[in-house]
């Protein structure tokens, strides 16, 4: 096989039956479920999570990972906080010409030991070959199917005095981008957060009935994914400044760059809204697993303020935080 990527490799050829065989099929295996045009899925329950995403960050490879573990995790914790078992998935691949034949099969190794750990198959893909300059150099689009357990069903009625627990420290993956592309001068040995949930949250959903609903904060933040939560469930929420988990390198850049962490993005943290009662033993659960060892608390459904998101300063003040306006920080995931 060639070194780089040609149109030839997607013309449908012999050419494309190699690249699928040596690159795709070596790494992802030839499940049963994959052998007609449409996967055949068997389903042990009548309600079903769907999710799809596509994949553009840049660089391409980061510290922590890289694009196609990202295309992993990113739609396998779509459909964990959903309160479903992820368990099948589909894989579209757009290629540039001249794409490096050995970035792609890591890539795909990377996708496939990180399918393997969540314990999801790869049961139908794609791939389409594009012109030099057409992408940048690989984009990927992942869509996640999930079954939903009746006693796991997601979102429950959210009430005054919920707790919000989140799973760790954050604004992680932004900076470790930002650090990777060496555009700002800005120099970490920061890793991204990068990682499947769906482990962590079958502990929380074992441990308690008394969720109420889950997220992860990837684009836009933790700020913007609990504004969204308050509107769409006409709620108020109010989240303590001092007990933010934040790691220096993350404050260090925010302090030099003029960002603020609670809109930089996650890519394995989990948002947690659960009944105060509940709040210890979900806390307990979640920092005996290794995505969780620094969860804490951050903050509490509060009763006035439907629809609104407000951080208690540490000087006692309050301010209300709204949606992320703009871009922050371009082609992060």
């Amino acid at each position: 096989m060639s070194e780089k990527i040609s149109l030839a490799h997607g013309d449908g050829g012999e050419l494309a039956h190699q690249l699928i065989q040596e690159v795709f099929v070596s790494a992802f295996e030839h499940h049963e479920h994959a052998r007609l045009d449409a996967a055949l899925l068997h389903v042990p329950s009548n309600k079903l999570a769907i999710s799809t995403d596509s994949f553009v960050i840049k660089p391409v490879f980061f510290p922590g990972g890289n694009i196609g573990k990202l295309a992993i995790v990113g739609t396998v914790n779509d459909i964990a906080v959903s309160g479903a078992e992820p368990l099948y998935m589909t894989v579209g691949f757009i290629l540039e010409e001249g794409f490096l034949i050995k970035d792609l099969k890591e890539i795909v190794t990377a996708m496939a030991e990180e399918a393997k750990k969540a314990n999801v198959k790869i049961v139908a893909g794609d791939t389409k070959v594009v012109e030099r300059g057409s992408v940048d150099g690989i984009f990927i689009n992942t869509t996640g199917v999930g079954v939903i357990k009746e006693e796991n069903f997601l979102p429950r009625k959210i009430k005054e005095g919920d707790s919000v627990i989140i799973s760790g420290t954050i604004g992680d993956h932004g900076v470790a981008i930002l650090s990777a592309r060496g555009e700002l001068g800005l120099l970490t040995d920061l890793e991204s957060d990068c990682a499947c949930l769906n482990r962590l949250i079958d502990d929380i959903m074992s441990a308690s009935n008394k969720v109420k609903i889950m997220r992860d904060p990837t684009r836009g933040g933790v700020a913007t994914t609990l504004v969204e939560i308050c509107e769409d469930f006409k709620v108020a929420i109010e989240i303590r400044e001092d007990d933010l988990p934040i790691k220096p390198e993350v404050e260090g850049a925010c302090d030099l760059l003029g960002f603020e962490p609670l809109y930089l993005a996650n890519e394995g943290k989990l948002l947690v809204i659960v009944a105060k009662e509940d709040e210890a033993k979900v806390l307990e659960v979640m920092k005996k697993h290794e995505l969780g060892i620094d969860a804490t608390s951050i903050g509490h459904v509060v009763e006035q303020g439907e629809g609104k998101l407000f951080l208690k300063m540490t000087l006692g003040s309050r301010r209300r935080l709204n949606r992320l306006s703009g871009i922050q920080l371009p082609r992060i995931c």
